[in-house]
């Protein structure tokens, strides 16, 4: 949280600041990582939330299908320990399951230069990241408003996965079974945040440096 009024306007100037820059084309992966050095760590996700303009936009929960959880955005920190362990380059497709504002799209995207697209079930929240992405001419993300569980099958040009405690139960086999038909085409990496070990037997797991971040690599 941006604690007392000077460093809130402060950090809150220079969000609004990036955000402007964004439809430009002039942020790039040096100078966002520029930025974001600027900024304390604890700061760092309500910062990315104005640089995304999503700060004050208030969710209530709606009807999701059995194994399926709420919003809930993932932490920068636990992003970029994620994408620093899976490599994420400019010439990957990084797929965020379970998008929500897209967030975590974003910050792979301005991060790395990566391609993105998000995937969420919940049709507004879907939206929101739509109209972000279109205001900042972010033509390299897209959201898709889908059950991942049953489309991630067709997304054929994803080389690395991104899950937040999107789904559990019959919801996340159903999901490793799509996923699998894609990993027959071409080698791809699944990053985990604060979930159980995936268990499918054609996913390797890498080394970790964090408690909360495994990521695997395909090995059909």
């Amino acid at each position: 949280m941006l604690d007392g009024p000077f460093v809130q306007a402060t950090l809150r100037s220079a969000a609004e600041r990036l955000r402007a820059e964004l439809p430009s084309g002039q942020v790039t992966p040096a100078t966002f990582s520029a930025a974001l050095a600027e900024i304390a760590p604890r700061d760092r996700d309500a910062w990315l939330d104005v640089v995304w303009d999503t700060d004050e936009i208030l969710l209530d929960d709606c009807n999701l299908p059995r194994g399926c959880v709420p919003y809930l955005p993932c932490p920068v920190a636990s992003v970029l320990n994620a994408v620093e362990q899976a490599g994420l380059t400019c010439n990957d497709v990084f797929v965020d399951v379970g998008a929500g504002l897209g967030r975590a799209a974003l910050l792979a995207h301005l991060q790395t230069g990566a391609s993105c697209i998000g995937l969420e079930i919940q049709p507004t929240l879907a939206q929101i990241a739509r109209e972000r992405a279109d205001r900042a001419k972010l033509s390299r993300m897209q959201f898709l408003r889908c059950d991942a569980a049953e489309s991630v099958r067709f997304i054929t040009t994803g080389t690395v996965f991104f899950l937040y405690c999107p789904f559990s139960g019959p919801h996340l086999r159903r999901f490793l079974e799509g996923l699998e038909h894609v990993a027959r085409a071409r080698t791809i990496r699944v990053c985990c945040v604060d979930m159980p070990p995936l268990p499918a037997q054609w996913l390797e797991r890498m080394p970790s440096t964090s408690p909360s971040v495994d990521v695997y690599r395909s090995t059909s």
